[in-house]
């Protein structure tokens, strides 16, 4: 796959490491002749360590031999975190470490969750952008307070702590951003 080809969520082999591409900028040269450099932000799949990859828009990285297979979520506990394959009802677990960012925004209604399969092994997962939570706790608004847009935190039902416009109640369904936590709307 060539470097000007590659987006966030891609999976690629780099010195026979598989890595998830997490963001990519480029760079545009300042000089005629030079080449369009890419500058990647990935996540080594197997030791969870960030990478940081330089490459010209030409060069070439295979792509990574993965399953992304679409499970949902059935029980964690202390450990691990369980999770069934929506085709073959298989089970794949994976440990809490290993899915820490992740479970902020994993609940067991959640749909379009993949997991990233690895010789027979789930390695990591990859959540939709936008996930629906419920809000757990959150102060009342304050009466008055309505002309200017103010926020207030919002504590999820997955513990996730969210700043969420004033005139949100407690007990509503809002949209978060997967990628960064910030509140979107409501859902």
């Amino acid at each position: 796959m060539l470097a000007k080809e590659m987006k966030s969520g891609s999976v690629v082999v780099d010195n026979g490491v598989p890595l998830v591409i997490e963001s990519v900028t480029v760079q545009s040269p300042s000089a005629r002749g030079a080449a369009t450099l890419y500058k990647f932000k990935a996540r080594n799949l197997i030791t969870k360590q960030k990478v940081d990859l330089t490459l010209k828009g030409t060069d070439n990285l295979a792509e990574a031999d993965f399953q992304k297979r679409i499970v949902k979520l059935m029980y964690k506990d202390q450990d691990n975190v369980y999770l069934m394959d929506q085709e073959d009802y298989n089970q794949f677990s994976l440990s809490i470490n290993e899915a820490e960012e992740q479970l902020n925004y994993l609940t067991e209604e959640l749909e379009g969750t993949y997991a990233l399969i690895y010789d027979g092994e789930c390695v990591g997962l990859q959540l939709p952008t936008t996930v629906e939570l419920n809000i757990a706790q959150c102060d009342p608004a304050i009466r008055g307070n309505s002309a200017t847009s103010r926020t207030k935190p919002a504590t999820m039902e997955t513990g996730l702590v969210v700043q969420v416009p004033e005139y949100i109640k407690e007990g509503e369904r809002i949209k978060v951003d997967s990628r960064t936590g910030d509140f979107i709307s409501r859902a």
